[in-house]
């Protein structure tokens, strides 16, 4: 109920944020060499979300956008990023199960390869004290 109630507000706030002025219907044209992207190699989630937002707007140069226009494509960035977001969080708790399962393998394989390690001290021990006792018999 909680998060009906938040999602709620926040669409309330959207709505009311990109939809007050659009009663003028006011037309922007956008002129593709005012929109670049930057080209820095530190991008965030929202960077890249706005990034896509400018690259689609490029497309549609020259081209008169409304406000609702503007407004759905951002509302569509920013839907983009959450999604991207979400899909990297869940790809992370998967990196870490991972993680969880192959240490218990790794640590499986060490008790077994300590175990023969162990195995084959011992026989050489037993092979030592064979070669010292005939060495002695010798004598």
């Amino acid at each position: 109920m909680a998060r009906i109630r938040t999602s709620r507000k926040w669409f309330d706030m959207v709505r009311r944020k990109f939809f007050r002025s659009s009663s003028h219907t006011n037309s922007i044209v956008l002129d593709s060499n005012a929109c670049s992207s930057p080209h820095d190699g530190t991008k965030t989630d929202e960077t890249a979300s706005y990034v896509e937002l400018i690259s689609e707007i490029s497309l549609i140069s020259n081209k008169q956008l409304t406000q609702e226009d503007l407004a759905a494509m951002k509302i569509q960035a920013i839907f983009r990023g959450h999604l991207a977001r979400r899909a990297f969080r869940a790809l992370r708790s998967l990196v870490k199960v991972q993680a969880l399962v192959r240490g218990a393998y790794v640590r499986k394989q060490t008790r077994i390869a300590l175990h023969c390690m162990q195995a084959l001290v011992r026989l050489q021990v037993r092979i030592r004290a064979r070669q010292l006792q005939l060495l002695g018999k010798c004598d």
